[in-house]
């Protein structure tokens, strides 16, 4: 049933296949819990799989509980924990839609209370710093002058941080995807959701000429081709964009933090909410289903705001008493 359950999000409702690998070893942990002594997984374990009947006897309020325990002492942080239980959830509620469960015993189970992790961002002046030092401008000289390794880093970089795109969009992306008439990208999302995000001219201008000299470079690539490439004309994979990212910041001024493509969309969608952007507005360049999942920008810029204001005031910088 694990097995037809994870099918149905991977078709049916169009889980991502990450999403599908965190739910497959969630409910993969729950029934080695439930049974120790069996093979859960069916890929040739101490013993024979599970039969329908020990998957569904198995699914209780006490056994759910006792997981969620049981995990915890594992050392595994409540985000973890929580993320556990949304998969069995899912995977009851599918049952109970089947009338193979008569209720879903997760929801009697409250989730455990995370603590608020504000996302990582890097300023503005670090940002216009570096990309002034690649001279990636539009002017042509960076094209003309870097070499196409240095070229391509430096114009994922910009991609990566003017568009706010996630990894997995950046590495489908196809030279076809830009329209520099009309100055988009047209990116393919999260359950296959299409959304056109803005370019600014003068990134548009630098795309042109990165999109010119890579057809110069690899003739063979079709002009529908992948957006960016590897060294060798190859379509670029996801592990190669972190690398690109650590590469071009490892060691420059004003990124000590993690350095990974996600801080560059943390980046943009901060920037923009410091700038006036409304959040749905931010929501729509993200891709964000939910007003929700764009709303944590506001406690990066509250934050921001409040160190400002305690470093400047002057009741704040003479150690005053006046704050409430």
């Amino acid at each position: 049933m694990v097995e037809e359950f994870l099918q149905y999000i991977a078709a049916q409702k169009r889980y991502s296949p990450r999403t599908c690998a965190v739910y497959r070893e969630a409910l993969e942990a729950f029934y080695r819990y439930a049974y120790p002594q069996c093979d859960t997984s069916g890929t040739g374990g101490r013993q024979t799989p599970l039969s329908d009947d020990q998957q569904l006897e198995a699914l209780t309020f006490s056994a759910i509980r006792g997981f969620v325990a049981f995990s915890t002492e594992e050392g595994l942080s409540p985000r973890t924990v929580n993320l556990r239980l949304s998969a069995l959830s899912s995977y009851c509620s599918w049952l109970v839609r089947r009338s193979l469960l008569p209720f879903n015993p997760v929801r009697r189970i409250a989730r455990l209370k995370e603590s608020r992790r504000l996302p990582e961002f890097y300023t503005e002046t670090s940002l216009e710093r570096f990309f002034s030092s690649k001279g990636l401008d539009g002017s042509g000289k960076a094209c003309a002058q870097m070499s196409m390794h240095d070229y391509r880093n430096g114009v994922m970089m910009l991609v990566l941080y003017t568009t706010g795109m996630r990894r997995s969009e950046l590495v489908g992306l196809r030279q076809s995807d830009f329209d520099p008439g009309r100055r988009v990208f047209t990116v393919l999302g999260k359950g296959d959701k299409m959304r056109e995000i803005p370019v600014p001219v003068s990134v548009c201008q630098e795309i042109s000429l990165y999109l010119e000299r890579i057809r110069t470079e690899f003739p063979d690539v079709p002009h529908d081709g992948r957006f960016f490439l590897t060294d060798s004309g190859q379509p670029m994979y996801p592990e190669l964009v972190n690398e690109t990212v650590h590469e071009e910041l490892d060691g420059v001024e004003g990124f000590t933090g993690r350095k990974s493509p996600h801080v560059l969309r943390h980046s943009l969608a901060t920037h923009l909410l410091n700038h006036g952007a409304d959040l749905n507005s931010i929501k729509e360049i993200l891709g964000h289903s939910s007003l929700a999942a764009t709303q944590v920008y506001t406690h990066s810029s509250f934050e921001q705001l409040r160190n400002t204001y305690l470093t400047a005031h002057p009741r704040a910088k003479k150690g005053g008493n006046n704050e409430n």
